[in-house]
């Protein structure tokens, strides 16, 4: 009976979450309903388990999500956003319009800004490049979900991405884990994708198909609430906010929208490796800081001062272009609260989840995976990410239930942790792509395209690709270990 409360709670979760119902309400009814179905204590699971699970996630990563959306609306507000994809099209052109529309949501999201603030800069930009090229409008969605949703998310050295982040408490990492893997990963992804977009744009041109319609997703369509729901748990910014603040029309020169961006990897990478290791934090192990090892919290503390700079970077470079200043950064701040609170709530259902006495059968089912803990960690947190609709819900639930077990494995197997991270961050990234995905969703209307002509080709470039990519770090890995 128990199992069974844990599969009907989670197939109503992902069923109604689906329909767009708030998982700030589906989350607690379907932990409830599972533990219900487990004989325990209703009230105490709510209250001392599933809000304290919650409760963690928020204490851990609110910084993160906070910085991350104040970065992403003053670097939209001030116009830099728009000066790099304007940059990139004025580069590249109408010829290799695939391309840029790739490496322009690459840059821009590599650097920090949130996926959906770039979403309303990059359709934009792709539906006037695709126009004058020709190319279907169906190829739109495939080619922004290239450069957002991939190997800048899960796999490049450095990424600020939240999901990027998550595991750095875990495994004590930080977010340039495993940086030759990651590189390698980037490639397949990046070529694999290209190579299939690019196979798309030669056999539309055979069949003479050509770009057609005028439907993009206007701005204030955001505050739809079915749509909204639904991005909520995909990403660290609530679409509903982008309409709010001040878009700035004089757009900064490019090296100066470019300069944040660099500030971001540049002051990380020099804290984690730095700055951080050489100052002594022996005092977090006192009773006042909750006995922390200073390992769970350098990498949240190197993200956290890298996007304070950014965004201090960022204002200061372009204060004239900020006219509504308090605005902007109200906007940015209200974007972090719904994604925080959706994510953590799903975080709060994986922690009733994990504490009842029947997931103990889906523990040893996940553990008796056979190819080590690489690929056992690998299944879990790409079918959590895949049920949940979320990359980092998934992933944080995964490693709250089993992240410890994986690590002492991985450390009596001489596996480094940098791998685990690796590896954890790129299986919650594969299936989180999948239709029901607030992400997927919130990128096909942008595009004004349906999943019946656009989702086979995100299949490819968002997923396929991606799958293929950590096939190749986990074999990698197994054989000449982390690097």
């Amino acid at each position: 009976m128990g199992f069974l409360g844990i599969l009907l709670g989670l197939g109503l979760l992902v069923l109604f979450a689906y329909r767009g119902w708030s998982v700030l309400l589906l989350a607690p009814i379907a932990a409830l309903i599972a533990a219900f179905f487990s004989g325990e204590p209703l009230l105490a699971n709510w209250t001392q388990t599933f809000m304290v699970g919650a409760a963690g996630f928020i204490g851990q990563f609110f910084p993160l999500f906070l910085l991350g959306a104040l970065f992403g609306k003053v670097m939209e507000d001030s116009g830099s956003v728009s000066a790099i994809a304007d940059f990139m099209t004025a580069k590249l052109g109408a010829q290799r319009a695939i391309l840029a529309v790739v490496l322009a949501g690459a840059i821009v999201t590599y650097g920090g800004v949130s996926l959906f603030v770039a979403l309303f800069v990059l359709a934009p930009m792709a539906e006037a490049l695709f126009r004058a090229a020709d190319i279907p409008r169906r190829l739109m969605p495939a080619a922004i979900a290239l450069g957002t949703f991939t190997f800048t998310m899960m796999a490049l050295p450095g990424t600020p991405a939240i999901q990027n982040a998550i595991p750095m408490p875990f495994f004590g990492t930080t977010l340039f884990a495993a940086p030759g893997l990651g590189i390698i990963a980037s490639a397949i992804m990046l070529g694999f994708g290209l190579w299939w977009l690019t196979r798309a744009e030669a056999g539309a041109r055979l069949r003479k198909e050509g770009f057609s319609g005028d439907t993009m997703l206007p701005k204030h369509r955001l505050a739809d609430p079915a749509l909204r729901e639904r991005a909520a748990t995909a990403r660290e910014f609530d679409p509903a906010e982008i309409e709010r603040g001040h878009l700035s029309l004089d757009l900064p020169p490019v090296i100066l929208a470019g300069l944040p961006l660099m500030l971001v990897i540049v002051v990380n990478l020099t804290l984690s490796v730095v700055v951080l290791p050489r100052i002594n934090f022996d005092f977090l192990t006192e009773e006042r800081w909750g006995e922390t090892p200073f390992a769970a919290v350098s990498g949240v503390w190197s993200v956290a001062v890298a996007l304070i700079v950014a965004i201090v970077a960022t204002i200061l470079l372009n204060r004239s272009r900020l006219p509504r200043l308090r605005d902007t950064l109200d906007a940015g701040a209200n974007a972090s609260v719904l994604p925080i609170f959706s994510v953590a709530s799903l975080v709060g259902f994986g922690a009733v989840i994990a504490a009842l006495p029947s997931f103990t059968l889906v523990r040893d089912w996940v553990l008796s995976i056979g190819g080590g803990p690489l690929v056992s960690l690998a299944v879990a947190t790409n079918i959590l990410a895949a049920l949940t609709g979320s990359a980092s819900g998934g992933l944080t639930i995964a490693l709250d239930a089993l992240g410890a077990t994986y690590l002492s494995r991985a450390l009596e197997l001489n596996i480094d942790r940098e791998l685990l991270h690796r590896v954890a961050v790129m299986s919650a990234g594969t299936l989180d792509s999948l239709p029901h995905s607030g992400a997927v969703v919130t990128l096909l209307s942008v595009c004004g395209a349906t999943p019946k002509e656009s989702y086979r080709d995100i299949i490819m470039v968002a997923i396929v690709g991606a799958l293929l990519a950590l096939a190749v770090v986990i074999l990698l890995g197994s054989i000449v270990g982390s690097f």
